[in-house]
């Protein structure tokens, strides 16, 4: 034929913030002839050969004879949600004892109001709104896959017989829709029936009537043209896509003649006026101002500021994991411990319990993965002598089991000190525990539950209350057990980053106060970079010619020192 057919029949989907009751789309029905096809196809092949055979063609009474502008032709244009009747609705409610329902009686109505007007002016094509009592059949049968052997599940027929119509609403005793807020004891196929998105959707149908000329209104001849959906998030569906540029598509039809037809679907929709336009701008402006005004006023204008001489750490951290513990069923206590000089607000929780999480085997280690989060806002005072060392936070842990008697024993404990720098870190914490002597208290941690324990966490480091210089631990015995890993996230807000002058004069007092180990970082680091630049001057020096050697040596000399 002259022209391609189109062959895509998938779904389009836009998105519009315009009111869906704009919406218009002109659907034109054709019922291509053998007379039709084969003027076309001279039209096609003859075009460069003088139009002969095209002439002798029109000479033919019988290809003159075009379709019937009222049978084989139809042009209408449709509204959202506008309801055209077929010529089996037209029937069916002309009659008022075939109404049962209210909107049963409204189409009566309607019909008759066309019966008064002279008919309705569509023929074959007519539409089912979101009212009717109609449900497309293909719709029951999507595939998921491309696979022939494919058997659908059940969310995935629920989701396809979801039609979410307005008939649905049964009204009780008068008071409109009852509703089950709370089930307190569901079934199994409660839950299921209930496992659905259930998105607010309006749906539309354009069909046509491909019946013989004089026997309309049978359902067998039913086909569907287009479907529109749209949802509350003003998105619209259409399956096909409008024609555009494209061939029209394609139908069909079985029967005593093989008949086919042809149909486009065009968008003639009214543009939006320049000046509409503008003027929706200026209100989408203004709404957003008004918004942001409402956001400000809840928030405040005034910045929340730590007090002076004060350094503020937020620890947003997660337990990520525990591996390598001899047992399973873990759970972790977690507890910080403030050193002189730091403090947290009143309502702060500075402990934990993670829950209890059955392990994993990940390349031949036991792994259970916690991902518990927590976090800690803590205060640095800048009050202590410049000369001092200020210790940083310590996180202890101690990772623990349950067995089938919910008896509990001691996995390990371990310690992490908290970052002294603001960003991410993951940190793994080492765990050991207290054994004793002997195969009676092996068998006793197994059946009975219960191993040695501390009485004091913070025995695992250097205690805070020890006074001397040695912490003497001979005669104590401990196993090496697993080791736990932690995301930490550490923000750090003091006045003193606010004028960098202020930051040079009291980064001694706030950050340096955060251990040796920083600044001895930083002096490595001036060490290395030395040390890089020399070796690079040497081998700059190895590569020189002699004659230039001798006569930059003294500038070389002066610049190593």
């Amino acid at each position: 034929m002259a022209e391609d057919w189109n062959q895509d029949v998938g779904e389009a989907v836009y998105r519009s913030r315009d009111p869906i009751k704009n919406l218009r789309i002109r659907v034109t029905l054709q019922r291509v002839t053998p007379a039709i096809a084969l003027v076309q196809r001279v039209q096609e092949e003859d075009a460069n050969r003088g139009g002969l055979e095209l002439q002798a063609l029109h000479n033919n009474p019988e290809a003159n004879r075009g379709p019937h502008p009222n049978e084989e032709k139809e042009e209408v244009v449709i509204s959202w949600q506008e309801k055209l009747y077929s010529q089996f609705e037209y029937e069916l409610y002309q009659n008022e004892a075939a109404c049962r329902t209210p909107l049963d009686h409204q189409y009566y109505q309607d019909v008759l109001s066309l019966e008064r007007g002279g008919g309705r002016k569509n023929r074959r094509i007519f539409t089912y709104t979101d009212h009717d009592r109609y449900t497309n059949l293909e719709e029951h049968s999507q595939s998921v896959t491309t696979s022939l052997d494919e058997t659908p599940t059940f969310l995935v027929e629920r989701m396809a017989n979801v039609r979410r119509r307005r008939q649905d609403k049964r009204q009780i005793d008068g008071v409109g829709m009852w509703h089950r807020f709370i089930t307190w004891k569901p079934s199994d196929d409660f839950i299921r029936s209930n496992h659905i998105i259930n998105t607010p959707v309006q749906t539309m149908y354009i069909m046509a009537d491909l019946g013989p000329g004089g026997n309309l209104g049978l359902r067998e001849h039913e086909h569907v043209l287009c479907t529109v959906r749209v949802d509350a998030n003003g998105v619209i569906t259409l399956k096909p896509d409008v024609t555009g540029t494209k061939g029209p598509y394609r139908l069909e039809v079985e029967g005593e003649k093989r008949q086919l037809w042809r149909y486009t679907l065009q968008h003639v929709s009214e543009s939006v006026q320049k000046e509409e336009q503008e003027r929706e701008q200026h209100i989408y402006k203004d709404l957003y101002s008004r918004h942001k005004e409402y956001l400000n006023s809840l928030v405040g204008s005034d910045f929340e500021m730590p007090p002076a001489g004060t350094l503020r750490v937020f620890i947003n951290g997660e337990i990520v994991s525990a591996q390598e513990f001899e047992y399973d069923n873990l759970y972790v206590h977690f507890f910080v411990e403030l050193p002189k000089n730091w403090s947290s607000p009143g309502f702060q929780e500075l402990s934990g319990v993670t829950q209890t999480c059955r392990t994993k085997t990940r390349a031949r280690d036991s792994v259970a993965y916690f991902c518990y989060p927590f976090n800690f806002e803590l205060f640095l005072s800048e009050e202590a002598d410049s000369e001092e060392t200020t210790q940083l936070p310590v996180l202890f842990f101690e990772v623990l089991s349950l067995d089938f008697w919910q008896r509990y024993r001691v996995e390990g404990y371990g310690s992490v000190v908290l970052p002294g720098t603001p960003g991410m870190h993951v940190l793994t914490a080492q765990t050991w525990r207290p054994v004793e002597l002997g195969v009676l208290t092996e068998l006793k941690r197994f059946f009975i539950g219960g191993s040695p324990e501390l009485e004091d966490l913070t025995y695992v480091r250097v205690p805070e209350t020890f006074q001397g210089q040695r912490l003497s631990r001979l005669g104590f015995r401990t196993k090496s057990s697993g080791s736990l890993t932690v995301r930490l996230h550490c923000l750090h807000h003091s006045r003193s980053f606010l004028d960098g002058r202020s930051l040079r004069k009291r980064m001694q007092s706030v950050l340096d106060h955060l251990g040796h180990s920083s600044q001895q970082s930083s002096i490595q680091n001036v060490l290395d970079a030395f040390q890089r630049a020399r070796r690079r001057m040497q081998q700059a020096r190895d590569s020189l010619p002699l004659d230039i050697l001798n006569t930059s040596k003294a500038t070389l000399e002066q610049s190593t020192a």
